[in-house]
């Protein structure tokens, strides 16, 4: 139980976004039922046959939503009761819990109505929305505009408004995705492509109303857009959410060509229908971060200004060297420790108990120590973005670039966590109830599977075309992880600039992903533009990391 404490901050983040996927696919597969393919069931050959797939991939959906949300609020109650001391029912008496039972009710409901054809009858359609509209209706109550003292009501419809314009959007496409692969006429494919766009843009138009009106009310300020880890938050969110309107823009054009020529491919639909999708659920972890900080409004105090953001990002000249180990705060307050306890004849303390939540000790060594980490890491990576440059450009013998991953994985499990093994007196698996040691962990076990999988993928070891799927999922899902990454630093300030800097690299990880899949998966010139792009994003990551500082 008390490792469960210890990581609870991290699971729910996690257990929060998958939450809102699969509640995002759910809603997004009712409406796509009753909207799309309702009215078409009979006009499309394979009508029946869709609305039998879409409904089960719904249904998934909806299992999916009710044991993540089990599994969300299950640990909330396992934790307050094993700090707070309260009964069970007691703590099921909260809005949180409450809220949580009947978004797993309206979702086990939608199960059996699912099951049945929605063109039957008008109630078969009916009571899907009415469950559905139960579910997002609850769902509004979890989010900040619940715990707001004023405006509270406005607030509440707004997120309504935002999760509404997420699921007719983004939770949809997965079924859009299922319609184009299953219909093979071009009468069918401009039905569908033309009613889906109709509903993109309300999607799109609900998320920019709502997050307009959300932005002034949790943001405020200019100063609050950029100085709070919230407002840092929602820019990742918007520079996401403008690469998904690139990409629908992009299908519009598609589905524009496709009423005027029936000829017309619906590959490149299909594809970035599927980079949508990826971009999406990234947004919506990111959605499942920004529950953990405050709104930025409500931090008034340790806003970081223009002025110290500039200065921690100007460009200075990398850190080659690294200070010794022994000279890093634990180690030197470990060999205190031991030094006291030798006189007095007793075991030494450990100086740094792993997932304790007392934050280890830094000073400027440690500093010094991570800044080589991070310039060395830049190093790695601006290598293996130019390698992979010059190796797309022709020049065969580089296919053993991947091979760098695993030189830098080897790396960075030595030398991220200096104070557990090989370096450290903390023993391998004693350090996983630090969190931020297991996500250090969880991101060199990503760079290893991603580096082994495309070094088999280009020396021929893989053939499967699924395997080459691998690099670019685990490179989108890296940085997708990264926007949840947090550091244990007690200083706010110092603690916000490390992931203004961590921000761009995640995005960056995001774009290059997302690239290597469009370049194996869309053929003709956009995927070989993809294949220039994500290298060139792998050396946009490594200059980053060469300009990192914490001081």
């Amino acid at each position: 139980m008390e490792l469960l404490v210890d990581i609870f901050g991290y699971l729910s983040i996690i257990l929060h976004g998958l939450v809102i996927v699969a509640q995002s696919m759910t809603l997004g597969g009712v409406l796509f039922l009753i909207f799309l393919v309702r009215p078409f069931v009979h006009v499309l050959p394979q009508g029946t046959d869709l609305e039998r797939r879409v409904a089960r991939l719904t249904i998934y959906s909806a299992i999916g939503l009710a044991l993540a949300e089990m599994a969300g609020t299950a640990l909330q109650v396992a934790v307050l009761m094993s700090t707070v001391g309260l009964s069970f029912s007691d703590v099921m008496q909260a809005p949180f819990a409450v809220c949580g039972t009947v978004k797993v009710i309206c979702a086990l409901l939608l199960i059996p109505c699912l099951g049945r054809r929605i063109s039957a009858s008008p109630l078969a359609a009916a009571l899907p929305l009415l469950i559905g509209a139960a579910e997002l209706t609850v769902a509004t109550f979890t989010t900040h505009a619940f715990a707001r003292l004023s405006d509270n009501v406005l607030l509440l419809f707004v997120e309504g408004l935002h999760q509404f314009g997420a699921a007719i959007w983004i939770g949809a496409i997965p079924c859009f995705v299922l319609a184009l692969s299953k219909l093979h006429d071009a009468h069918g494919w401009r039905l569908v492509g033309a009613r889906f766009s109709r509903m993109s843009m309300i999607g799109v138009g609900s998320i920019v109303i709502s997050g307009t009106i959300m932005s002034v009310f949790y943001i405020g300020s200019l100063q609050g857009f950029y100085g709070t880890a919230y407002g840092a938050m929602v820019g990742a969110k918007i520079a996401m959410f403008l690469a998904l309107l690139a990409l629908g823009l992009g299908n519009l054009l598609v589905t524009e060509r496709l009423r005027k020529n029936q000829d017309t491919s619906v590959i490149r639909l299909r594809r970035f229908a599927e980079v949508e999708i990826g971009i999406g659920f990234t947004i919506f972890f990111a959605a499942a971060s920004l529950t953990s900080v405050p709104p930025a409004v409500d931090l008034t105090t340790d806003r970081v200004t223009l002025h110290e953001i500039a200065v921690r990002n100007a460009p200075v000249w990398p850190r080659l060297t690294s200070p010794d180990h022994d000279q890093l705060a634990i180690s030197q307050m470990q060999m205190q420790l031991n030094q006291e306890a030798a006189q007095r004849h007793e075991v030494a303390a450990q100086a740094n108990v792993p997932g304790s939540g007392i934050l280890p000790p830094r000073n400027a060594q440690d500093i010094a120590w991570s800044e080589y980490n991070h310039h060395w890491a830049g190093i790695f990576v601006l290598l293996i973005g130019l390698l992979a440059l010059l190796n797309r450009a022709g020049v065969g013998w580089l296919k053993h670039w991947p091979l760098l991953f695993l030189l830098m994985a080897g790396f960075l499990l030595v030398r991220t966590d200096p104070e557990v093994w090989p370096l450290g007196d903390e023993g391998f698996w004693a350090a996983w109830r630090d969190v931020e040691v297991a996500q250090h962990r969880f991101f060199v076990l990503l760079i290893i599977l991603f580096g082994v999988f495309e070094w088999a993928v280009r020396t021929g070891h893989l053939r499967s075309p699924k395997a080459a799927l691998v690099f670019p999922l685990l490179v989108s899902v890296g940085g997708a992880m990264l926007l949840t990454h947090n550091h244990q630093i007690s200083n706010i300030k110092d603690q916000l600039l490390i992931e203004l800097t961590h921000t761009p690299l995640a995005l960056s990880g995001v774009a290059a992903g997302w690239a290597r899949w469009l370049e194996l998966r869309l053929p003709g010139r956009g995927g070989r533009i993809a294949g220039w792009v994500w290298p060139i994003c792998f050396m946009f990551v490594g200059v980053i990391l060469l300009w990192y500082r914490e001081a």
